[in-house]
């Protein structure tokens, strides 16, 4: 007997395939489609605020079940495993993620069905309890808010200085985003926060050459 023989036999013995019966097969599925319905109700809450999609929720639902019944097929058969493997390397996924929280959920899908898969359901189910009380903890803690931005439209070309000096009462920090100027107006952008926008949007509307004034707020990131 050669060496390639040996190696061959060790390897095959060290992968014998795994006889899965119709219950284990449908316990697997269970346990993964029940798991997979948790994700989509969690994901419809997370996503509340933000752009929720229908489509690539129910994506990630059957991800889940998908994924475990693969895992369950490569335990049967090497030669099945290694056919897969080769199957799903060849597939490219070209679907932008829009949101990074959905790559976290699309990562949760897979792993879940993968542990349902390998027949540790106890360990997926605390595994999603423990990443849905870490979403929502991370999620109502408190950080900073956002910057409102003002934007001026002046018809006198030196109305700046009077603006930043309407500003100061009412926000501590303000910085000029940008100045937009054409031979008869002048539009400013500033950056600021404050409790006081009423106040604030009259007393630089009651400035001479004021035109026009918006006070916009936004719910996106902030940066420090």
């Amino acid at each position: 007997m050669h060496f390639s023989d040996i190696f061959k036999k060790s390897f095959l013995e060290g992968f014998a395939s795994t006889e899965i019966t119709t219950v284990t097969v449908l316990s697997a599925i269970a346990v993964a489609s029940a798991i997979a319905l948790y994700i989509f109700f969690v994901y419809r809450v997370v996503t509340r605020k933000t752009f929720y999609s229908k489509n690539f929720n129910i994506s990630l639902a059957g991800i889940t079940v998908i994924t475990a019944a693969l895992i369950l097929t490569m335990q049967s058969s090497v030669v099945i495993s290694l056919g897969m493997v080769g199957a799903l390397s060849i597939v490219r996924f070209r679907t932008a993620i829009k949101d990074p929280m959905d790559l976290m959920f699309l990562f949760w899908s897979i792993s879940v069905g993968i542990i349902c898969g390998a027949g540790l359901a106890q360990v997926a189910v605390i595994l999603s309890i423990v990443v849905t009380v870490g979403i929502f903890i991370l999620d109502r803690l408190p950080v900073a808010r956002a910057p409102m931005i003002l934007v001026v439209n002046a018809s006198d070309l030196d109305a700046e200085e009077a603006v930043t000096n309407a500003v100061k009462p009412f926000a501590g920090h303000y910085r000029v985003k940008s100045r937009n100027m054409t031979e008869s107006s002048l539009d400013l952008v500033l950056e600021l926060r404050t409790a006081q926008g009423s106040s604030l949007v009259r007393a630089v509307m009651a400035l001479e050459g004021v035109t026009s004034v918006s006070l916009l707020s936004h719910d996106g990131e902030v940066t420090f």
